[in-house]
């Protein structure tokens, strides 16, 4: 059995707030979290050690954990060290996602390490990959499925703003025998269809579910262009 298993086969929703919302709060980002697990969520991901705890104390869904941090001479952000890792685990997570890139860690610190340390906390870990070339160093290093979350927008995405749906079917014709999860730029059921088609075990949805500071920047600033024409 692979220790994400509970992730897979559904929608994860992303309950996060960028710095400077008003709901960035750890109670409404688990009142987000009870609107996913009401509505049929496989999982939640979400940052933040004071997030995680009130998300873990709300609802029974699969939390699956990051720590986002930027620090001066490394450019991996999301659970970079075995110290992200330690915040995560003792927040209450039982899954951890992390930078699975090839990208310098903070302090020299490697990936596997980082991997290893949370299997040893019992924690099930997600790579998050940033290109379709990190996924088989990122098999190597130990975790246990895949996630396509910093892959940039290009010339491949379904649409402008899409998500890229040719880097998942060339991970999963690597045939590396971990589950992948689609995630990044994911908002309509289109999108779910074609992930799934693609070989997704499942996706991740954040910005067009919960950002809705994005949300009404984007709808206010089309009808403001929409009444200069």
């Amino acid at each position: 059995m692979n220790p994400v298993d509970a992730l897979m086969g559904g929608l994860i929703v992303s309950c996060q707030a960028p710095v400077g919302s008003p709901l960035r709060h750890p109670r409404t980002m688990a009142q987000m979290a009870a609107s996913a697990e009401r509505h049929g969520a496989v999982g939640v991901r979400v940052e933040g050690a004071a997030d995680i705890a009130a998300v873990s104390a709300c609802v029974a869904l699969p939390v699956l954990g990051i720590r986002k941090a930027h620090r001066p001479g490394s450019d991996v952000f999301i659970t970079a060290t075995r110290a992200d890792v330690d915040l995560v685990h003792d927040a209450g997570a039982g899954f951890i996602a992390l930078d699975a890139t090839a990208r310098s860690r903070p302090g020299g610190e490697r990936l596997a390490d980082v991997v290893a340390h949370a299997h040893a906390l019992g924690l099930g870990v997600v790579g998050d990959l940033a290109a379709v070339s990190d996924a088989e160093p990122a098999r190597d290093s130990g975790v246990d499925a895949l996630a396509t979350t910093l892959i940039a927008a290009s010339d491949q995405d379904v649409r402008p703003g899409g998500p890229n749906i040719r880097a998942i079917e060339r991970i999963r014709e690597l045939d590396l025998g971990l589950p992948l999860v689609a995630e990044g730029r994911f908002a309509t059921a289109s999108d779910l269809d074609l992930a799934r088609g693609a070989g997704a075990a499942s996706v991740v949805m954040g910005r067009a579910l919960t950002d809705v500071d994005a949300l009404i920047r984007d709808a206010a600033s089309h009808l403001r262009s929409a009444s200069q024409r």
